[in-house]
């Protein structure tokens, strides 16, 4: 059981530790991308999505700037730079009673921004699988 998933999240990040994921993410565990229509499904391919996102938005611009916590629920704001565009956004987190995370939506702005990290992370999931 993972006592603080926020906590853990926050350091997973930090330090880019992917094979934490394994750990904080449910088997179940939904997410949303915000170029992807449909929501994607199950531990593997939501760990394949934020370990692209590690690699494309988690460089040594990025922080969270808020963090709102509901019971189960956060919204964390982010902010990075990517080649000269600035990217704002929200990571959404639900989580379950043993901690882990069963839901995870990601939203991104300006469109240039959402283009240019939609290229990214496509070029990025090829590279991994």
């Amino acid at each position: 059981m993972i006592k603080d998933t926020m906590q853990e999240w926050h350091r997973l990040v930090k330090e880019k530790d992917a094979a934490a994921l394994d750990k904080i993410l449910a088997e179940n565990v939904v997410f949303h991308s915000p170029v992807v229509h449909t929501p994607q499904a199950g531990k593997p391919v939501t760990k394949l999505y934020l370990i692209a996102a590690f690699h494309v938005l988690n460089n040594d611009t990025f922080k969270y700037l808020r963090e709102v916590i509901s019971g189960n629920n956060a919204v964390l704001e982010f902010h990075t730079v990517i080649d000269g565009i600035t990217i704002n956004g929200v990571d959404m987190i639900t989580w379950g009673e043993d901690g882990r995370i069963i839901d995870f939506k990601v939203m991104i702005r300006p469109l240039k921004a959402i283009n240019l990290v939609h290229k990214m992370m496509g070029d990025m999931l090829e590279k991994i699988k």
